[in-house]
């Protein structure tokens, strides 16, 4: 038989015992379950940036539940929720829109258990007391019901989208785009997909945060940069991203998650 697998990811760091004691608990209700940390460093109560992270790394995972835990409304009225994607993956998280980004890329969704909470469960740490026993009763599977009760996908809390837009102005293209992740290379991703029509080799960017321009090559890979010159590629996760050579480019810019940038061409 395949072993049961959760797959984790939280803002906990690894400074305290949080992500240890959520394992424990996965592993003392699920004994032979393979737990998977995809990452415990995302931004301390940044819903987006986890939600970015799991809908990037929910396309390489195999069968099993994701366990997503980045919770700033911890004790407050928000839900506990189970997503069901239309692949047959379970997502289980707070319902903050945390897991929405990655169950749409799963197929889209297709249930929604909102979570019953022990009566004598503090308000301070539902990825323990909530969360991990959901996940080890789906991952081991165990009926639905006995973890919650379904409820409108329609009701789900969802991230606002990404705004860019697109103008052309004296015989320029000018597209404005958030960053959406800085990952710790210094490599700085733009929240729009490869174009359609790429533009010339040599695309200059204006960020926003200096009121300048800085001239980057539109390249394929890192190796067709020159050293410290500032590129433009088509990231692993099919996204744009602004790039240096074996160095920073969020350093060499200055661009940080949250904020934007220009292409023009």
């Amino acid at each position: 038989m395949t072993r049961p697998v959760v797959f984790f990811l939280s803002d906990y760091g690894l400074a305290d015992e949080f992500v240890g004691v959520v394992h424990a608990v996965l592993l003392r209700l699920l004994p032979d379950a393979a737990v998977v940390d995809l990452t415990h460093g995302i931004p301390a109560f940044d819903v987006r940036a986890g939600a970015e992270s799991l809908a990037r790394a929910v396309p390489h995972l195999g069968p099993g539940v994701v366990l997503g835990v980045v919770d700033p409304g911890v004790g407050s009225a928000r839900r506990g929720i189970a997503v069901r994607a239309a692949d047959g993956r379970w997502f289980v998280a707070p319902d903050n829109g945390l897991a929405v980004p990655a169950a749409e890329a799963s197929g889209g969704v297709d249930a929604v258990l909102a979570l019953r909470k022990p009566e004598d469960a503090p308000p301070t740490f539902d990825g323990r007391d909530v969360f991990a026993p959901a996940a080890a009763a789906l991952a081991s599977g165990r009926a639905p019901a006995s973890v919650g009760d379904e409820v409108d996908p329609g009701a789900l809390v969802r991230l606002p989208p990404l705004e860019t837009t697109r103008r052309e102005e004296d015989g320029r293209v000018r597209l404005r785009a958030p960053v959406t992740w800085v990952d710790r290379f210094g490599n700085v991703q733009l929240g729009v997909p490869e174009l359609d029509g790429p533009p010339p080799a040599t695309v200059r960017l204006a960020l926003r945060i200096a009121g300048e321009e800085r001239a980057a090559r539109r390249v394929r890979s890192f190796s067709e940069l020159d050293d410290g010159e500032l590129g433009v590629l088509a990231d692993a996760n099919g996204r744009l991203a602004v790039v240096v050579r074996e160095g920073s480019a969020a350093g060499v810019t200055g661009l940080e998650t949250g904020g934007d940038v220009e292409l023009i061409w």
